[in-house]
């Protein structure tokens, strides 16, 4: 019971700190494009962001849309806002844009951050456990190459408005990715023989090999500028998401535990 609660001590920190950086990143970063792109997802048309004021915004997720099914990160994408819907018509309720909106976003992203977080130290705790900000931020990276790098390169961030091929299968493909990601990384680090290393790369690329999969069509409003900057400031904003997740998992653990090898000895 003592491990179990050290564990969740840690990650619950983690999970707050890097939450907390995620979402303000995001309102900066990526809320502006999703604004942008539900202008054009309400219009259908190529109008500029003059009329931003005017699209409704959806409650987001960023580090979920890099899977387009995210637990966490995560990583769904943000929901598409209904267009031409009657004004008298019930769209269910979400929260008001300003700081309520940004509240909620930040609830989201510490829950997600604390879940990867539990992941991460769990796992680390086979391997020795992280001792140190350094340690934590090669964590952190790998976490980043599992959860958001591979998978996005199969199902990249979307814009709403944008087609999308099944969810269920969607979903499948990004949990076998990060499974298959993980697991060839940590052959790679840990398992120094040939063998292993050559299964290591076959599961890394094996996804890839396969093909995520794909909407029958790829029309859409979004111009394809605007879906490549929110791509970019996806992969960037959880890129320091995880590298300052994987820091604090480091600094927590080490401060609290020092010189004990494990946390089951540590939280005397």
């Amino acid at each position: 019971m003592t491990l179990f609660r050290n564990v969740v001590f840690i990650a619950a920190i983690a999970g707050l700190v890097a939450g907390v950086v995620l979402a303000c990143m995001q309102a900066f970063a990526t809320y502006p494009l999703i604004f942008q792109a539900e202008v054009f997802e309400k219009t259908g048309s190529g109008q500029g962001p003059d009329h931003a004021a005017a699209a409704p915004a959806a409650n987001t997720n960023a580090m979920s849309s890099a899977a387009t099914a995210e637990t966490a990160m995560s990583t769904a994408a943000p929901a598409p806002a209904e267009s031409a819907a009657p004004a008298e018509e019930d769209e269910g309720w979400a929260p008001a844009d300003g700081f309520e909106r940004f509240a909620f976003s930040v609830a989201a992203n510490i829950v997600t951050g604390i879940g990867f977080a539990l992941v991460l130290v769990a796992v680390s705790e086979f391997a020795g456990g992280i001792g140190n900000w350094r340690q934590g931020v090669f964590w952190g990276l790998a976490g980043f190459a599992a959860f958001i790098l591979a998978p996005g390169l199969g199902l990249p961030p979307e814009l709403p408005a944008m087609p999308a091929a099944d969810l269920t299968q969607r979903q499948i493909w990004w949990t076998a990715t990060v499974v298959a990601t993980a697991g060839g990384l940590g052959l790679l680090a840990f398992r120094k023989s040939l063998p292993l290393a050559l299964l290591a790369v076959a599961l890394i690329v094996a996804p890839h090999i396969v093909g995520a999969p794909q909407p029958d069509s790829f029309e859409t409003a979004i111009p394809e500028g605007l879906h490549h900057q929110f791509v970019v400031a996806v992969t960037l904003t959880n890129l320091v998401f995880w590298l300052v997740l994987g820091a604090v998992v480091g600094v927590v653990r080490g401060r609290f535990t020092g010189m004990a090898t494990s946390l089951r000895d540590s939280f005397a």
